[in-house]
């Protein structure tokens, strides 16, 4: 099978190209930098130099591939220019989709955020749920926002399926200081792990395989023009460190910030960034952003694709292992 992966040399990207190219599939990958060090290596795998901002650059990645996984996307919370969200993930998607209409291709699986469903309130929310808070965060709009277009796109003809990955943890890449990786590192390393007060707010904490393997599937048993949540487990941030504190057998302390105390630390952010420049790790927007529950279930994907979560006492095993040899 020839595929194409937009974004492999992102967290999810890089973990499912060398999962199909492991597969035995030959794998195009679409990639701004082609000296990168996070480009993954396999003798199945292709390296296309292009951008999904350049039209004309994706179509000889895409010509001849059956299959594509969109996965490319910028992902942060805060841009100096916000409108670069709405340049790569919206736009960005537009392309890849005109392309993949032009091509033929068989099937696209869109890799989208719940952060586009939630904040849930008592229950975890579902595929037929929709955000009713109004969106917080650039990333969260342009993710929906591509989405509308790859459902466009599906009743012009393209077989394309959506997936809803949740808070991913695991072993691979470390993009930014926001990632749920980065957070357990830091605890890891530096013993300390700050958490919105109170520590009962609940997220869906996602591991990377399940995240894999739930692309697969999608792409495999996935109807056109249906969505699919690729969760994990709902626990609340103060339950979740505790348990990285028993399993790393780590002395560290879980400290519970008020969201008048982030509130500060963002002010203080935003005035060391005008004056010396580089990127916000938080803003307000990502402080409403964790002030909330964001609980999902998969309940569909595991019936519809088979799609199986791994205990998270399992999971944080496999990342704390990761992180600590990463360190060391």
């Amino acid at each position: 099978m020839k595929v194409l992966v937009t974004g492999a040399t992102g967290y999810v990207g890089h973990s499912l190209t060398m999962a199909l190219a492991r597969q035995g599939n030959e794998v195009n990958i679409l990639v701004r930098n082609p000296y990168s060090v996070f480009i993954p290596r396999h003798r199945h795998i292709r390296v296309f130099t292009g951008d999904i901002t350049d039209k004309t650059s994706i179509l000889p990645a895409m010509k001849g591939c059956e299959r594509v996984f969109h996965t490319a996307a910028l992902v942060h919370p805060f841009a100096s220019k916000p409108a670069a969200f709405y340049h790569i993930n919206t736009e960005g998607t537009r392309h890849v989709m005109d392309v993949a209409l032009q091509t033929g291709v068989e099937k696209l699986v869109y890799t989208s955020s719940c952060g586009v469903i939630g904040p849930s309130q008592d229950e975890p929310l579902n595929e037929k749920d929709a955000c009713v808070t109004g969106f917080k965060m650039d990333y969260d709009l342009s993710k929906k926002m591509g989405e509308d277009i790859v459902f466009e796109y599906a009743k012009k003809g393209i077989n394309a399926v959506v997936v809803y990955p949740s808070k991913i943890y695991g072993p691979g890449n470390v993009s930014h200081s926001f990632t749920a990786n980065a957070v357990i590192e830091k605890f890891l390393k530096n013993r300390l792990a700050f958490i919105p007060s109170p520590g009962a707010y609940k997220v869906c904490f996602a591991f990377i395989d399940d995240i894999i393997n739930g692309h697969l599937l999608a792409m495999e048993k996935g109807k056109s023009g249906e969505k699919y949540i690729l969760g994990g487990t709902n626990i609340s941030y103060l339950d979740f460190f505790e348990r990285i504190l028993t399993l790393s057998s780590c002395k560290g302390r879980i400290i519970q910030l008020s969201k008048n105390t982030i509130k500060v630390w963002a002010c203080l952010q935003m005035l060391k960034n005008r004056i010396a420049g580089g990127h916000l790790s938080i803003t307000r927007g990502s402080i409403d952003y964790v002030f909330n529950n964001y609980t999902f279930s998969s309940e569909k994907a595991i019936i519809e694709l088979g799609y199986k979560i791994t205990s998270l006492d399992e999971a944080l095993r496999k990342t704390i292992l990761f992180l600590n040899k990463k360190t060391n």
